[in-house]
């Protein structure tokens, strides 16, 4: 068959004789061209330069861990459903955090500050998590020079051109995590063995609206995950995207798709969608890494598709 007569290779059909507007904006493909889109896939990678100036910058605002050009995407992404993004805010200033998503996970890296949401108020400290919820009013002021590590569903509402509901149809609430109360929780799971179908021990964050789901949204997870000394995570893959933030481990790295990802403090690191990865802690102290995922649509869609090698 010549590649003329080949319906995979025909353009879009348009409507013959429209009668109207709305009939106007019908397309039509066939069963050839509609299932051969070919995306960029989803790069591996780790960002080191983008923690490194947040540590440095004398300058409050976000610092994007952007992919979008490699992906050909049309907004700020990291993933194609995710955005990571630093923050820093100087001493005395104060920095505006409604976002336009669902909902972001945030890390405080360094410093102290105090959170207002809504009419709710928080004292952040260093190593405290905290869920901001989008379409509500919120701001960080700080007291001393902070950095933050931020991950949202953003490029999610950009691709459906949809927006956070936002009252008692929230998906999510504002929550926080203290330092303190995170220990004590590790602690909690560390005096448990982990078994074979475990990927170790690991601690699962969640919140009121969403304990049912075991995520901490509807389409994200998140995770504290760790690695005792002189161990290792076994080779795995899952369907969701995975965006971590390298807290501890020294000297530790990420196998992902046979590529070594060398950690260094306060790094991101990507996994793509599918890939084969794993990690390993060849240092004398436990490392901890914080993982960010998209696996609340795929948990939904019963796709995850979590498998060890």
């Amino acid at each position: 068959m010549s590649a003329a007569n080949d319906m995979a290779e025909m353009p879009v059909q348009l409507p013959r004789d429209p009668a109207s507007a709305a009939q106007a904006r019908s397309r039509y493909f066939n069963s050839g061209n509609a299932f051969n889109i070919k995306l960029p896939p989803v790069p591996g990678h780790i960002f080191m330069d983008e923690p490194a100036k947040a540590m440095k910058s004398e300058v409050t605002g976000f610092i994007n861990c952007d992919q979008s050009d490699r992906m050909q995407c049309a907004f700020p992404a990291t993933t194609p459903l995710m955005l990571a993004r630093y923050a820093v805010v100087k001493a005395g200033e104060t920095l505006d955090t409604m976002l336009p998503n669902t909902a972001s996970i945030w890390y405080v890296i360094k410093g102290g500050a105090d959170l207002t949401v809504g009419g709710e108020k928080a004292t952040l400290g260093k190593a405290d998590v905290f869920l901001l919820p989008g379409g509500v009013p919120s701001s960080i002021s700080a007291r001393e020079d902070s950095v933050f590590w931020a991950v949202g569903n953003d490029p999610q509402l950009r691709f459906d051109a949809s927006a956070p509901a936002t009252g008692a149809e929230a998906a999510v609430q504002f929550v926080h995590y203290p330092a303190d109360e995170i220990v004590h929780q590790l602690d909690v799971v560390y005096s448990r063995n982990a078994n074979d179908s475990t990927s170790g021990h690991a601690l699962i964050f969640s919140a009121e609206k969403t304990e049912a789901a075991r995520n901490i949204t509807p389409t994200m997870t998140l995770s504290l995950n760790t690695l005792k000394p002189q161990s290792e995570q076994p080779p795995h893959k899952h369907n969701s995207a995975a965006i971590t933030l390298v807290v501890a481990g020294d000297p530790a790295y990420s196998m992902v798709a046979d590529q070594k990802c060398d950690w260094s403090a306060w790094a991101t690191l990507v996994t793509p969608p599918a890939a084969k990865h794993s990690h390993h802690n060849d240092g004398n102290t436990r490392a901890e890494f914080l993982i960010v995922q998209d696996g609340g649509l795929y948990y939904h869609a019963r796709t995850m598709g979590f498998e060890f090698y």
